[in-house]
């Protein structure tokens, strides 16, 4: 069963926050076999929200893998977080996984973050299937919430599955393909699942869904049509197998439905998991480049003929083992103690160790092969995103992309003797975590770190006070903003020192320009004729980079730029490397202040839930802190309301929500984009920071 791919899932749990993620993983965890009893997270007991911050808080901050098996299927396992600070957390794991099964609750449907995670398996192809939960909750709508993963996802969603009853006489599920009712016991623990043949009212129900489920799985099988269109009865196997190759072709999302915390449908979503998600043989060969030749491409299939190749997906911290680093092994094969190639530093890994995870506990194994989600312990200098090969035939996988963090704040030690360890210990979060960002404030000498929200930076200071031993003093969260360019602009700067015998001349001239949104900082060469020698063009581009990198208005980091080195003049003796470099930077300096630069500012995404009679308080309280609302949505009993709002106003906003609500409305919030600040907050912010 080990080396059978066939029979191998890599999936992964995905979804907003609170929709029931690892309440399922719980279950399916339990009905595999795995763990004896089941855990709740309202006690703090689950297995996969093992952090002592996550039992507290009843959230999950880290993704967690553990292995399992159904039947003769083994299930490698991630719950990731549905909170949108850790959405880094779902990113690297989408990155690695073959499937997904996408959790939404029957009374909400698709959310904010149920969208972000929707996109981010979309952006690596990774084949899904739906689980409606909380069929039991008071306002418990299937034809509702399926809807909403086609309007809103723009998903083929079509049921497998239909609910008998809801709310609370939601009793369990009409198997749309097997055509057959399955009952749980309310009592027990959801282990006996009995069957029974549907009444006629249920029948008439099923009947109709199994008509558009036929018409979403024809184009997949040749055998359904030809039935179809002769009257002939159509087999559950043929539909199955249909199932299998439109999920994965990403052409249908089955839907099922269920309530974990009340046992219900679990077993029927594994049968799922075995028969629809891909195997890593049913997924397309890994990508990858020549890391001599960028433009050649290269490819690696799930083979142990082909060379070993694994992405390291999320570098985790440990008190016993050190850093531990979680592979994806795509290709081939390596035994513990084996050295791999790092394409990125063009080092050599020794992978002293090789783990099975399971949540929190490791269990050592000698080999990893194709397929495989290990850990590896001893990895000297691998970041998250880095590629292990065989040496001699290297490869590069695409690399991830993070989000950039929005919110800040200061840090110190609380004494003296904190500050080497505090040092060591955001040092090693940060190798976790690429969303979090440590920095030295040149005026200040302050440690400023910057994360994707209050919460993310609240874990980070109470894991530094726990987990490291460090006591440390924070300050008040403050905004991330950014600076860019409105207009084009060129640049000179010129570099002339003479203090008897050698001297240093460099002369720079540069363009720059504004840049695409999310183009980040570009600087090209452009210089022609022999202007600049080849050897300082670079040290000029490194110069006009790191200038770049400090804004000219209130020292935010520059984005979007594109500056072009285009020409400037040597000096046979004086000239140098740190000349060129100087000289770049005070060229990028001179240019950016002509180019009419301006503040950027995060803009958030904001979805409120709020009882009809406080629409009114909620919209006005928005319009005051510069929201625009772009959607309305009733929905029983509640007003859902769609904004953008600076997160400069949302600082407290949840206090303040309940106020004007009495507790009755509830919000959730992500980044959206990054937009320019109007003029005269700008000013104001300009003058405070210039102020420090």
């Amino acid at each position: 069963m080990q080396n059978d791919l066939a029979r191998v899932r890599n999936i992964g749990i995905m979804a907003h926050i609170d929709a029931g993620k690892t309440t399922l993983t719980e279950r399916m965890l339990f009905y595999t076999g795995t763990i004896h009893r089941m855990g709740e997270v309202h006690d703090g007991a689950t297995t996969t929200d093992w952090m002592v911050q996550e039992r507290e808080r009843g959230i999950t901050i880290t993704s967690a893998a553990i292995t399992c098996a159904w039947k003769d299927v083994k299930i490698n396992l991630i719950d990731t977080p549905g909170h949108v600070d850790f959405t880094i957390e779902v990113e690297r794991s989408l990155r690695v996984l073959d499937g997904a099964v996408a959790v939404f609750t029957a009374v909400d449907g698709v959310e904010p973050q149920s969208e972000t995670v929707w996109k981010q398996a979309e952006k690596y192809g990774v084949p899904r299937i739906a689980f409606i939960n909380k069929m039991d909750r008071i306002g418990a709508d299937f034809a509702f919430a399926t809807q909403t993963i086609r309007d809103r996802l723009g998903a083929n969603a079509v049921p497998f599955q239909l609910p008998i009853g809801a709310e609370d006489t939601f009793a369990g599920v009409i198997d749309v393909v097997e055509m057959v009712a399955l009952y749980w016991d309310v009592d027990a623990t959801g282990v006996a699942m009995r069957t029974a043949e549907l009444d006629a009212e249920q029948r008439a129900e099923a009947e109709l869904a199994r008509e558009v489920l036929v018409d979403a799985l024809s184009n997949y099988d040749e055998r359904i049509i030809n039935a179809y269109l002769e009257g002939q009865p159509i087999e559950a196997a043929w539909l199955r197998e249909a199932g299998r190759k439109a999920v994965v072709a990403q052409g249908v999302v089955p839907v099922f439905c269920g309530a974990a915390f009340k046992n219900k449908g679990v077993q029927p979503l594994l049968d799922a998991v075995a028969a629809y998600l891909p195997s890593p043989l049913d997924r397309p060969p890994t990508e990858g480049k020549d890391p001599a030749d960028e433009s050649r491409p290269l490819s690696r299939r799930p083979s142990a003929s082909d060379p070993f190749c694994a992405l390291a997906f999320k570098i985790q911290s440990d008190p016993f083992v050190g850093l531990v680093t979680y592979l994806r092994i795509y290709s081939g094969s390596i035994d513990a103690g084996e050295v791999a190639l790092n394409p990125r530093t063009g080092k050599r890994e020794r992978l002293s160790r090789l783990l099975q995870v399971h949540a929190d506990k490791r269990v050592d194994v000698q080999c990893a092969t194709e397929g495989q989600i290990v850990a590896a312990a001893g990895l000297r200098n691998v970041a998250t995103g880095d590629t292990l090969c065989d040496q001699k035939h290297p490869i590069v996988l695409e690399a991830m992309s993070f989000p950039e963090p929005v919110v800040w704040l200061a840090i110190e030690p609380a004494t003296k003797a904190d500050e080497d360890k505090l040092n060591s210990a955001l040092s090693r979060l940060q190798d976790e975590d690429p969303t979090f960002r440590v920095r030295v404030d040149k005026e200040s000498g302050q440690i400023v770190m910057a994360g994707m929200g209050e919460l993310h930076l609240d874990i980070i200071r109470d894991r530094l006070q726990r987990e490291f031993k460090v006591g440390c003093q924070v300050g008040r969260p403050q905004v991330a903003y950014r600076e860019t360019i409105s207009a084009g602009s060129e640049g000179e700067g010129v570099l002339k020192r003479q203090t008897g015998g050698k001297g240093q001349y460099g002369h720079v001239k540069l363009v720059l320009e504004p840049g695409a949104r999310g183009s980040g900082i570009v600087v090209v060469d452009q210089v022609t004729g022999g202007a600049i020698p080849r050897e300082f063009i670079r040290p000029a581009i490194d110069g006009a980079r790191e200038a770049l990198d400090r804004g000219v208005l209130a020292g935010f980091p520059m984005v979007d730029v594109r500056c072009a080195v285009v020409g400037g003049s040597f000096h046979e003796v004086d000239s140098s490397d740190i000349a060129f470099r100087i000289a770049g930077s005070m060229a990028a300096q001179d240019a950016a202040a002509r180019a009419a630069p301006i503040l950027l500012e995060p803009i958030m995404r904001l979805e409120i839930s709020a009882p009809e009679e406080y629409t009114g308080a909620v919209i006005g309280d928005l319009s005051g802190r510069r929201g625009s609302v772009n959607r309305m949505d009733a929905r029983p009993g509640v007003q859902v309301i769609g904004a953008e709002v600076p997160l400069a106003s949302m600082f407290g906003y949840a206090t303040d929500l309940r106020s004007a609500t009495q507790g009755r409305a509830s919000f959730t919030m992500q980044f959206h984009e990054y937009a320019e600040v109007p003029p005269t907050i700008s000013s104001e912010i300009v003058a405070r920071y210039r102020g420090y």
